[in-house]
């Protein structure tokens, strides 16, 4: 795989030391396992190679893969999530605690606590004080992914539209280029997403860096709503 090569992935991970299933995309594999959820769409991980967005582990393994090829390997803590840091384990009182969280009555011992903008398991809440483990919850670790490239984008509007897809979370773009240059019609549901204006500015710079466009125009539409006209006389009526 090339560096900004656009990848759909499947994989599963496992502890290494004990082979418990971590995590996977394939919908086999949670129910073999007895951990599917039936909340969850089970689809291939999409990702940009060379991106950093994975694991250094993962990262440089997926360098060099071949699609359509499956793979095994470990991945040591160091090129993980890291080796467990002691210091990361925190102790405060438990009004303190329920004072820095936003429902206090959300607490359980093993869930997820996030102080001051740092996410950490509580482990511990006993005499009146708390311990909190801001280690991540894989650090210390070694990994065992099995993983298969199942398809490399080539298309380069569909490039653009899967790299608009995972960047916002939203669907039906619509992308025409005209040689380098790149016109997208957003769907309507962009008006609603709040954080538009910011993701823009990512999204024209991860478009120039891994699709190689030149302008970039962002197109919107607005139709008219139409009144039907049984709708109308009711309202008449």
């Amino acid at each position: 795989m090339e560096n900004g090569s656009i990848v759909h992935i499947d994989y599963d991970l496992y502890n290494a030391d004990d082979d418990v299933l971590i995590e996977t995309t394939r919908e086999e594999v949670a129910k073999e396992a007895d951990q599917f959820d039936e909340n969850r769409t089970y689809t291939p991980l999409i990702t940009v190679i060379g991106d950093g967005r994975l694991i250094a582990g993962f990262e440089a393994h997926l360098e060099e893969a071949d699609a359509d090829t499956d793979y095994e390997f470990d991945i040591a803590p160091e090129d993980g999530y890291g080796e467990r840091d002691p210091n990361a384990v925190e102790t405060m009182g438990q009004d303190v605690l329920a004072r820095s969280v936003r429902d206090p009555d959300s607490l359980a011992i093993g869930g997820p606590v996030e102080i001051n903008g740092k996410q950490g398991i509580l482990r511990m809440v006993r005499a009146g004080r708390a311990r909190i483990d801001f280690n991540h919850p894989l650090a210390g670790r070694t990994l065992r992914y099995k993983y298969r490239i199942v398809k490399v984008v080539e298309d380069r509007a569909e490039k653009v539209s899967t790299l608009l897809e995972t960047n916002t979370g939203l669907d039906g773009f619509e992308v025409t280029f005209d040689g380098d240059d790149v016109t997208i019609t957003l769907p309507e549901s962009v008006g609603y997403n709040q954080n538009w204006a910011f993701t823009k500015f990512s999204i024209i710079r991860t478009l120039r860096d891994h699709v190689g466009v030149e302008t970039i125009v962002f197109r919107e539409v607005h139709e008219a709503r139409q009144v039907d006209e049984d709708t109308e006389g009711s309202e008449e009526e």
